[in-house]
């Protein structure tokens, strides 16, 4: 299991910068690969952590547009979980305006998969109705702002009233606690019956199938996760009655595409900082604890992202 211990120290590669970790993202990712059920792009760190932020301390030959001392954010392949990282240039980013070190530690994985997801692969349009799991999670919260700042309307879930309310506050028009209702009759009875014309789905398992009963007519389905409720069933009868479409993106390919991996990035995360999007108080723990960072994202308490600090 996770151990804190010593390790040697990284020197970048040509391409490549190493960055002083001040803080790291904790995603629902790391609690799938630490169980052995997330496979890692080739050459990745045995290390986990897939966002960082803070300041550079040495470049590779063949880098021009970072100097030792610059403060970054980056999204990684792995190894946000240590003192330091090796992690490739184009992967960099200057902390955005107005974002402590903290806040930027957990937007690059965030931002880019919402605005990857929602806005290149889903094409979700104004006036169009998302149903967006998970209220005050990472994900969550940055797709509720994105998606309602385009004009969408926006239906969210939680597992409490405190999280509903979060999601209230980022512009979800319609909150509903899974725990005490059904959050499918729910969400065709906001719809007045129609459905929804996008699902953001990190739940998987018995969550997909019912995420499908609630999609209007060729509505999609993204599938961005299953920690939680493990890998689905997919029954395809219903994909094929309502013609809808099932999208998902293993964030492996997606952190080493290129060149789109930059561009995704750096308009990613400019699109939604620029917007007034922001993250929720991160809840922070210290490296040392990763191991116990990870169980309070595992049990549902915390309201919004983890971060480890150094």
């Amino acid at each position: 299991m996770l151990q804190w211990q010593p390790v040697q120290p990284l020197q970048p590669k040509s391409h490549e910068v190493v960055i002083a970790v001040e803080a790291a993202g904790v995603n629902n990712a790391d609690l799938v690969q630490r169980r052995g059920g997330y496979p890692v792009p080739p050459g990745a760190p045995d290390i986990l952590g897939l966002e960082c932020a803070g300041h550079i301390t040495s470049v590779g030959d063949d880098v021009t547009d970072w100097s030792v001392g610059d403060e970054v954010c980056a999204l990684l392949a792995g190894g946000g979980y240590a003192d330091e990282v090796a992690v490739p240039a184009a992967h960099v980013l200057p902390i955005p305006t107005g974002l402590s070190v903290i806040e930027a530690s957990v937007v690059p994985e965030a931002a880019c998969t919402v605005y990857f997801n929602l806005a290149m692969r889903a094409r979700l349009q104004t006036g169009q109705t998302a149903l967006i799991h998970g209220a005050s999670g990472g994900i969550g919260t940055f797709a509720i702002q994105w998606a309602a700042g385009i004009g969408a309307t926006v239906i969210t879930t939680a597992g409490s009233e405190a999280k509903s309310r979060i999601g209230q506050s980022l512009g979800a028009t319609t909150a509903i606690n899974y725990r005490t209702d059904d959050f499918v009759a729910a969400t065709l009875a906001a719809t007045d019956g129609r459905g929804v014309d996008m699902v953001v789905d990190p739940i998987g398992g018995e969550a997909f199938d019912d995420a499908i009963r609630v999609l209007a007519t060729e509505g999609r389905l993204l599938v961005i996760g299953f920690a939680a409720g493990g890998i689905p069933t997919v029954k395809v009868n219903r994909l094929l009655l309502r013609n809808v479409a099932v999208i998902g993106v293993g964030y492996g390919e997606f952190v080493n595409r290129k060149p789109g991996s930059q561009s995704v990035f750096e308009f990613g995360v400019a699109e939604l900082v620029n917007a007034g999007l922001r993250p929720p108080p991160p809840v922070r723990f210290p490296l040392s604890k990763g191991a116990e960072a990870l169980e309070s994202l595992a049990d549902g308490g915390v309201l919004g992202k983890v971060v480890l600090e150094p």
